[in-house]
């Protein structure tokens, strides 16, 4: 078995007091190649906390103390993406972003509306103007903070980005819900500066248990990433 240690940093949170849940999916799969791997969270990821990553027997596991915060291994995955909207179309959508309106997790690195340029992604998914299907999109040009020393997108901000447009996609049948389980495919680097499409769509539901799917496309339709998604519905806000 190999031990590393690991911090999440505030700027990385989803709710107020921990981690992004697909930022930190997508820390955990780093550790298996960042791609094909199915991450599943158990706690909430603390936030600015000492924590160790253990690696033994093809899993990656992600703990505090001796409490599981999450677990990866490898995987063969199929994901069924629908075709996106165009980058136009989906700069539109972003005006239909419900939470420009309210929003449950105001400060998420990812979607939340109060994080400025440079800091959170911004990514605001809406409806698709005209669409018949509940696919959400909006459009995102990673910055250099995000990148590694070649100036392509680290992957575990590609796995961020696959996090929360899962979640509008499913928003009016979940209502408070977290991450449980994410699955992604990155099919190619993402460079940093590049304009990206990004969707979001309902798969299926059952009781509190909800599937999801997400990608992410160039300007051309071509496909950068995509993961599928298991959102779990709270029955308590967090405290």
């Amino acid at each position: 078995m190999t031990t590393s240690t690991l911090r999440i940093d505030s700027r990385f949170r989803g709710p107020p007091s921990s981690g992004n849940g697909g930022y930190v999916c997508g820390l955990i799969a780093r550790e298996l190649g960042g791609s094909d791997c199915t991450v599943t969270l158990r706690q909430p990821p603390p936030l600015d906390e000492d924590l160790r990553l253990d690696r033994a027997n093809g899993t990656v596991s992600l703990l505090h103390g001796e409490q599981l915060i999450g677990s990866a291994v490898r995987a063969e995955l199929v994901h069924r993406v629908p075709v996106p909207p165009s980058y136009d179309e989906a700069v539109d959508a972003e005006s239909r972003f419900s939470g420009l309106r309210h929003h449950i997790f105001p400060g998420c690195f990812v979607c939340g509306p109060e994080r400025g340029p440079g800091d959170g992604l911004r990514i605001f998914p809406g409806g698709i103007d005209g669409a018949a299907s509940r696919q959400v999109a909006a459009s995102w040009i990673p910055d250099e903070s995000l990148g590694d020393e070649a100036g392509r997108v680290r992957p575990e901000f590609v796995w961020a980005a696959l996090d929360c447009p899962g979640y509008f996609g499913l928003e009016d049948r979940v209502g408070l819900a977290l991450l449980g389980r994410l699955g992604a495919t990155l099919h190619r680097p993402l460079e940093v500066g590049e304009p990206v499409i990004v969707t979001g769509w309902a798969i299926e539901s059952s009781g509190r248990k909800h599937l999801a799917g997400s990608a992410l496309h160039d300007r051309s339709g071509a496909l950068i990433a995509a993961g599928t998604a298991t959102w779990i519905t709270l029955q308590a806000p967090l405290s």
